[in-house]
């Protein structure tokens, strides 16, 4: 059990990883990215080196200090403005990544170290080093009438309130025509930039943005048409998951914030047939200073319901109870993961755990 919990975490890590991220404007504190990921899409092994460079403007009044860059392996090289940008004025970080690690995905974070910032700042670049070019059908494996792409599902990761999330989606014309592309039908909350006139045998790249609100917590679903020369071709799906934004806090503040704490975070049923209904309970105590605020609770299985969860006062405790509904599911271990998305600054995402066997 304990295995297989560390794969889905693994798996988690890896998918999360897959966001790809446009040229949204992103503001950390008084410090404003052109974009926090950069991806190279395919490349070719023996290509040579690729390189880009991420711009920062101080939108604060003081002066922004960009005092130092790291990464985590010496395949990334990288150079910044080292003077200290006036109010308004925009630094650079350029990266360069080796490209002879063989062909497999690659994805490098790199520490940014700011002025007024606690910590630091994360910016990626990522890709997929190949051996060989693939062919748009090979690259485009998933057919939607004319237009190809590689998933219907994008997982687009995680944000904080205050914070877009954005990424791209490749689109390829398989046809022998122009085609013109365009979207329709797009979710609430969700906007899509790229629309154009496609080449025959040619990709474009279609730019998503999902910008959080109050109103949405944890794991949501968004989605929009694919228009091929005015018709519907398919639809896309974009998952992202929102969590609180506790940027503005103090240490003092985070230290004193609400605090959910559980005497056990996995409930455990013994041997059941299928269709035997599983009540699981989780204790739950209030360690902090502050009120506890559970904004949504997230089930990887729709077998499995949870009621709302009141606000808990400071000191306070209660019991959560899950309701599985096991008819239908198939037979062998089971594992449902369920997500808290809270108001703790120290822990904004509580993972929970139900596991056992059905006959």
């Amino acid at each position: 059990m304990k295995n297989r919990v560390l794969k889905y975490f693994l798996l988690a890590a890896v998918l999360a990883g897959a966001t790809l991220q446009s040229a949204a404007q992103t503001k950390v504190g008084n410090a404003e990215f052109d974009a926090l990921t950069h991806d190279f899409g395919d490349i070719l092994l023996g290509s040579g080196a690729v390189s880009w460079t991420f711009s920062v403007k101080n939108v604060g009044s003081a002066p922004l200090a960009i005092y130092s860059v790291t990464t985590t392996c010496g395949c990334t090289a990288v150079e910044w403005t080292k003077e200290p940008l006036k109010s308004g004025a925009v630094g650079k970080i350029s990266v360069s990544y080796s490209n002879d690690e063989g062909p497999y995905p690659f994805d490098k974070p790199l520490s940014v170290y700011l002025s007024g910032s606690s910590k630091p700042v994360t910016l990626r670049i990522r890709g997929v080093c190949r051996q060989k070019e693939l062919s748009l059908e090979e690259s485009h494996p998933l057919r939607m009438g004319v237009l190809g792409v590689k998933s219907s599902d994008v997982n687009g990761g995680e944000t904080e309130q205050g914070r877009p999330q954005s990424g791209v989606i490749s689109v390829a014309n398989l046809s022998s025509s122009t085609v013109e592309l365009s979207v329709a039908n797009v979710s609430e909350g969700l906007s899509v930039k790229g629309a154009c006139k496609m080449k025959k045998r040619s990709s474009a790249n279609l730019e998503w943005t999902v910008t959080p609100d109050r109103r949405h917590w944890g794991r949501n679903n968004y989605g929009f048409d694919l228009l091929a020369n005015g018709k519907k071709a398919g639809r896309i799906n974009v998952s992202v998951s929102t969590k609180e934004n506790f940027s503005s806090l103090s240490k003092e503040e985070r230290a004193r914030g609400p605090r959910p704490m559980f005497t056990a975070s996995s409930y455990t049923f013994k041997r059941v047939k299928a269709g035997t209904p599983i009540k699981a309970v989780f204790n739950m105590k209030n360690g902090g200073k502050e009120v506890l605020r559970i904004y949504k609770v997230d089930s990887d299985s729709p077998k499995l319901s949870c009621p709302s969860i009141p606000e808990l006062a400071p000191g306070a405790g209660q019991s959560i109870e899950m309701n599985l509904d096991t008819s239908g599911m198939p037979s062998g271990e089971v594992l449902i993961i369920v997500s808290l998305t809270t108001n703790s600054p120290l822990r904004p995402v509580v993972n929970l755990f139900v596991t056992g066997w059905i006959e």
